[in-house]
């Protein structure tokens, strides 16, 4: 019963979506829902990669109930990679290179719709098989698998928001656009599966840490990461004064722009502040206020190459309800292996009672 209800569910939110929007809009609207979804597999990846190289200093610090999150989340690629084709297909709908005369040789076979979608499911096919690779536990750091891993999600990542992304609206011409955008999925990733995952025990004696502290760090390094970037990029642009950059950035300002600017700059500098006195409580409540912005921030980056500005519609809600409808309907049909040899949820253990 509840499969049925989430199809119908979804198609209806979907519907709704097109008529508030039209076709062109809600297709918008979906590969900027779809991006948030991606986000997770794609974000988990590269940290539990990073995660096994490291595996026994992982396990020493208490990153187990963190790594078995990350491993759930991977376990969305399959669901994720079937919902992305039929809104990657509606390209026509959404990129000024389509009917456009191509001006380079080159530009003659690489903008088309077929090739096009046929790098997309490569793309997909790389991130899924790369998710089912690193989505069991690993027993021994496996160094000679770990770095060409990272090189190929860098690779990958790159390519995609280029095609995908930056494709969308080309007025900007950023050389760090993929991995600005590979920084925030991690970020968002990793934001989530804090929420996920069980609290375990931290270390005691010698080694003892500071509740909390163990998730706050990582989650601030991918936050200054990714501030500093955004920075970076709008500095370099308004500095050398590029119109059609400036243009894109214009773009996405406006009330609603300069709001998620400021709130993304509170959090990414009330995370830094917090590590002064971590805690658990307010390692979530970042943790929650890091999903919001990661999410809202992929709207930012695609629905204004449609409207020229940053305004959130009732469109982008409903196709923001409609995917996450149909990834859970899909999850459990097509995760498959990738669920199986995912680890299983341990109990919560409790804390040690420290001794005088």
């Amino acid at each position: 019963m509840r499969l049925p209800l989430l199809a119908l569910l979804g198609a209806g939110a979907l519907a709704l979506a097109v008529l508030s929007a039209g076709m062109r809009g809600a297709a918008g609207s979906c590969l900027a829902a779809w991006l948030v979804l991606l986000a997770l597999p794609v974000g988990a990846l590269p940290i539990t990669v990073v995660a096994e190289r490291f595996g026994r200093k992982v396990r020493e610090r208490g990153g187990i109930e963190m790594l078995s999150a990350l491993r759930r989340l991977m376990t969305l690629m399959p669901a994720a990679a079937l919902i992305g084709l039929p809104v990657l297909a509606a390209g026509p709908l959404l990129y000024p290179w389509v009917g456009q005369a191509p001006r380079t040789p080159m530009a003659a076979w690489w903008f088309t719709q077929p090739f096009f979608l046929a790098r997309c499911v490569a793309y997909l096919a790389v991130w899924t098989w790369l998710c089912w690779r690193f989505a069991r536990p690993f027993d021994e750091p496996g160094e000679g698998r770990t770095v060409p891993a990272v090189a190929l999600h860098a690779v990958v990542g790159t390519l995609f928001a280029i095609d995908v992304v930056a494709a969308l609206d080309p007025r900007l011409d950023s050389a760090i656009l993929g991995l600005l955008l590979m920084t925030a999925w991690s970020g968002l990733a990793f934001a989530a599966a804090i929420l996920l995952a069980f609290e375990e025990p931290e270390p005691i004696g010698r080694g003892r840490a500071v509740p909390g502290r163990g998730r706050l760090i990582p989650l601030v390094v991918l936050l200054g990461l990714w501030a500093y970037m955004h920075f970076l990029q709008a500095l370099i642009v308004w500095s050398a004064n590029l119109p059609p950059e400036v243009a894109w950035y214009a773009a996405r300002g406006g009330w609603t722009g300069r709001a998620l600017a400021i709130v993304a700059g509170l959090v990414a500098g009330l995370a830094g502040l917090a590590t002064l006195r971590p805690g658990r409580e307010i390692t979530r409540a970042l943790a929650g206020a890091a999903v919001l912005v990661h999410a809202l921030e992929m709207f930012w980056l695609v629905t204004p190459a449609l409207r020229d500005r940053f305004a959130l519609r009732w469109s982008d809600a409903l196709a923001a309800l409609a995917v996450a409808c149909l990834a859970a309907l899909l999850h459990p049909l097509v995760a498959g292996r990738l669920t199986r040899h995912a680890p299983s949820r341990p109990r919560p253990r409790r804390l040690p009672e420290r001794t005088r």
